[in-house]
């Protein structure tokens, strides 16, 4: 079929203005806040040391990234395999994953309003009409069959930028799921290297729990004794007995602390608590890292997951500003149709009927539904830009929180060394002053009163210590080896995000206001 050439050359001219540019405010990424350091203070180069395993200094190395499988820097081979098992089986990165598909097929299917639309039909009908309606009264019925046959396209063309703008606006909203996958996956690394310290510090704290309650039944049998013998009043044994009652009452608590780590673990992993098959490591297994590559201020807002999603939510609200704009506008379709039409079958493709035809829609009455509509959108717009300064204010806290606590971790560390340290040397002092006769049962018990709290907060200093430092390498935005290679959005600029960052429709101007 051969259009008239005016109507070649209207097609034309509208697809060139339809190209044009697209109402509501263009979105640009906001600034990185203008900042030297992330604390108040500056940090000195190097946390405290101490002569001990777990007591090494610590470096911030700042300006340096962080290693994608910053949960490697730790050492252990048992910890790695924990995560790996998380990142394949656990059920929220398969939801983060499915969201992500169901954005992903959002936005193409957005995107094909942007081309014509092309459908097939084929009618076929047998129909009886009486002559006498036609003014022939005594012809009486005529029945007949006719057939069609059409290929219609329809095309709306996007004068005023809202569909683009929709597209614009989907593609934001699959950028939101990809960060949010990401997040997911930094959230799970680091709760399994935290949870998996947690378990290793109430089981090292059970075990050191057993031990103190063997030695206390050792000593309360010599105490028993000599209160047969007469040695001792009937109070110093009581006390004993007393002492020894409630250490053993520690003991369920560091039990049921280390079983609901375990369990959490097992979710994780996307296994029931009675699925999971522990393989405990110990405490000295796990290494310290002692290099801290922290990123520059003004790079965490590229790094962050929860922030370029935050970032995405306010791109695609100012899309939608766009979209409520261009409602308040004409819009105007194009429609085409070439087919045939036959009473016989045979003869079906022997003609051909064609037709072409245009609509303009403009709103002219709605009770002021359609403003209503935009100034919802900016009022949105300004909700999402809050809530990204929100967002940003929050992280700097995080990492900001993060280093204050390595660089106190470090020297708590020191102070429980120190003590831990004492209390056995007064313990075992205490010890051989009570095999000689020269002291009381009371007092080596109290010795192993102190001796035990001492060593408890001395494992606690050193989990926290690796704690601290898994929350520092999360609150930096951790590492992004997990990027789905398969996502099917445009890809970005290096350094993007899993399948890379869709670019904007335009990057000539801020985000405007009302």
């Amino acid at each position: 079929m051969q259009l008239p050439s005016r109507t070649r050359l209207s097609l034309f001219a509208s697809a060139l203005f339809a190209s044009g540019c697209a109402l509501g405010p263009d979105f640009t990424t906001p600034a990185a806040p203008e900042t030297a350091r992330y604390t108040s203070e500056a940090l000195p180069g190097t946390t405290v040391s101490t002569a001990v395993v777990g007591g090494e200094a610590q470096q911030f190395l700042a300006g340096k990234a962080l290693p994608d499988r910053w949960w490697t820097l730790f050492g252990a081979p048992k910890l790695n395999a924990l995560v790996e098992q998380a990142l394949i089986a656990s059920p929220s990165v398969a939801s983060a994953q499915a969201a992500l598909r169901v954005a992903q097929q959002n936005y193409r299917a957005e995107r094909s309003n942007l081309l014509p639309s092309a459908e097939g039909t084929f009618d076929a009908s047998r129909q009886k009409i009486d002559t006498a309606t036609f003014g022939n009264p005594g012809g009486g019925g005529v029945i007949y069959n006719l057939y069609n046959t059409s290929i219609g396209v329809s095309y709306g063309l996007d004068l005023w930028g809202g569909t683009r703008r929709g597209v614009e606006a989907e593609r934001a909203a699959a950028e939101f799921q990809q960060w949010q996958l990401e997040a997911t996956y930094q959230t799970l690394i680091a709760n399994v290297v935290t949870t998996a310290f947690r378990e290793i510090e109430q089981r090292t704290l059970m075990v050191g729990q057993e031990l103190v309650i063997r030695q206390q039944e050792s000593l309360l049998k010599i105490t028993q004794a000599r209160y047969d013998s007469g040695a001792i009043a009937r109070s110093e044994l009581s006390s004993m007995q007393s002492q020894v009652a409630t250490e053993r009452g520690k003991l369920p608590a560091y039990k049921l602390a280390m079983t609901q780590a375990q369990n959490q673990l097992a979710v994780y992993l996307g296994k029931l608590p009675s699925e999971y098959v522990s393989a405990p490591f110990e405490l000295d297994e796990l290494n310290l890292p002692q290099e801290l590559p922290i990123s520059l201020p003004s790079s965490l807002v590229r790094q962050r997951p929860d922030i370029r999603a935050a970032e995405a939510t306010m791109h695609e609200a100012s899309a939608r500003v766009g979209i409520a704009t261009a409602n308040l506008l004409p819009q105007i379709a194009l429609t085409a149709k070439f087919g045939t039409q036959a009473s016989v079958i045979d003869q079906l493709f022997t003609g051909n009927v064609w037709s072409i035809a245009g609509n303009v829609t403009q709103p002219l009455f709605n009770a002021g539904k359609l403003r209503a509509e935009r100034r919802a959108a900016f009022a949105t717009l300004d909700k999402t830009a809050a809530d990204y300064r929100q967002t940003v204010l929050d992280a700097f806290r995080n990492v900001a929180d993060a280093l204050r606590a390595l660089e106190t971790d470090a020297e708590y560390l020191q102070a429980q060394y120190t003590a831990a340290d004492l209390s056995a040397q007064s313990l075992k002092l205490t010890e051989s002053q009570y095999k000689l006769g020269s002291s009381s049962s009371l007092a080596v018990l109290d010795a192993q009163t102190r001796d035990t709290q001492a060593r408890a907060g001395y494992i606690a200093a050193r989990v926290s210590r690796l704690s601290d430092t898994a929350a520092l390498f999360q609150a930096l935005g951790g590492g992004w080896a997990t990027r789905n290679a398969d996502a099917e959005l445009p890809a970005g600029p290096p350094g993007g995000p899993p399948g890379g960052t869709p670019p904007t429709e335009s990057a000539s101007s801020s985000v405007g206001a009302p």
